[in-house]
């Protein structure tokens, strides 16, 4: 090809990318040009106006050139676009997990990790935030040779927890270590040993507590089917006396039952808001008849205002059931029971004071036990079970409150509920 035709297909191809800018611009480019005429012809010098022309005309067209690409930032790698298509997942589960990495560094929690132990900051090590050494030593295992592995773990705090701890590898994408990443998983186990802890203690404690009733029935059963077959007297006698135990083992197996219940759901605060004023007026006028059998006077003083409390109920209630009732019952001697609301919302108290012969000091910390007594005789024949106290200190617990006792041998005792 010649140099023209070099020169000629130069100028077509400046043209071709020249045009679309000129059509653009074409309004502005017009206009200068007739600004540029009538310069001319006002006598202003024709190569100052050309000169103006040209400046302003390479200017437009410079601002119409489209701009230079952007550089393209480097597109993730295939394991960092896989694992973060999984957070949502994660997320999802009810179980928490952590992602760790090769190097035992967290990559990632899920939403109910967060919420059983905390936020843990990405890239923190494990062995920082994780206290026990058998899921350290599990985790490192797991590393270094690519199995599965469990144990069962127990945590203290904030409450009693016990869970199965799993780690396995998983393969997000690329070749070699890069690739892998480990699932730490947290599988709650607590109310499967809560529920197998209540059926072992419920067949101690029943079969602990039914055998002298039972006993007493049988010999009875066996009275009365020998010597007292035909002695009506001994029979109404004998039948009062079984009517009491049946009873007595009836109400035992109700609080058993109640008390089981109360341990499996003791971690779990109540969240309504309960008017503790109108509850204890409901609990004296239930308790009267018992009162005035056993010719004692309840008091009761309490605020105009009302008092509100996060609890439940129905427990509530029966805390201070269980609670006036023994007042009743054992300082019988002292004729009266004074029970007394102060404080205002969320920090409230009540006190239960009765005025009996008292509790002697060495059975004061053990009282709430379930079963223990300070006087046996005294309580089987005021039909106690041993188990009222023990359910008040369950739903004490239950609702984040106290129970406090102080007791002076000839003076009486004091209970004081502390919300």
């Amino acid at each position: 090809m010649s140099n023209e035709g070099i020169v000629l297909d130069g100028a077509k191809v400046f043209w071709e990318g020249l045009k679309p800018r000129l059509k653009a611009e074409r309004w502005i480019l017009g206009l200068s040009i007739v600004l540029a005429v009538l310069a001319a012809l006002a006598g202003i010098h024709i190569l100052a106006v050309l000169a103006f022309w040209l400046v302003l005309a390479a200017a437009l067209l410079k601002r119409s050139a489209p701009l230079a690409e952007p550089v393209p930032e480097a597109a993730p790698s295939v394991t960092e676009t896989r694992t973060d298509a999984l957070i949502p997942v994660l997320n999802a589960l009810d179980m928490p997990v952590l992602v760790i990495a090769a190097d035992e560094t967290v990559l990632f929690q899920n939403a109910a990790a967060e919420k059983a132990f905390g936020t843990i900051p990405p890239e923190s090590y494990l062995s920082a935030r994780v206290r026990s050494p058998g899921i350290l030593d599990m985790v490192r295992e797991t590393i270094a040779t690519g199995k599965v592995n469990q144990i069962e773990h127990a945590e203290r705090l904030p409450s009693d927890a016990v869970y199965v701890v799993r780690v396995a590898p998983a393969d997000v994408g690329g070749e070699g270590p890069s690739g892998r990443v480990f699932l730490l998983t947290y599988r709650d186990i607590s109310q499967t040993r809560r529920i197998d802890r209540m059926r072992s203690d419920f067949v101690a404690n029943a079969s602990h507590e039914l055998r002298t009733p039972l006993a007493s029935l049988r010999g009875f059963i066996e009275t009365l089917e020998g010597p007292a077959k035909n002695d009506t007297k001994a029979q109404e006698k004998f039948f009062g006396i079984m009517h009491e135990q049946v009873t007595r083992m009836s109400r035992l197996v109700d609080d058993l039952l109640s008390l089981s219940r109360l341990e499996l759901k003791s971690h779990i605060a109540p969240e309504d808001q309960v008017d503790l004023v109108p509850l204890l007026g409901h609990v004296r006028d239930s308790l009267l008849p018992l009162a005035s059998d056993l010719d004692v006077r309840i008091s009761l003083e309490v605020p105009e205002e009302p008092v509100f409390v996060q609890g439940d109920r129905d427990e509530l209630i029966e805390v201070f059931e269980n609670l006036i009732e023994n007042a009743c019952k054992y300082g019988q001697e002292g004729k009266k029971v004074d029970v007394r609301l102060t404080g205002k919302e969320g920090q409230a108290e009540v006190t239960v004071t009765d005025y009996g012969p008292g509790i002697p000091a060495e059975h004061v910390p053990r009282i709430t036990e379930r079963f223990y007594r300070v006087n046996v005789e005294a309580s089987r024949s005021k039909k106690g079970t041993g188990l009222g106290l023990a359910i008040v200190k369950h739903i004490l617990t239950r609702h984040r409150a106290r129970l406090l006792i102080h007791s002076e041998v000839g003076k009486g005792t004091v209970f004081t509920v502390r919300f």
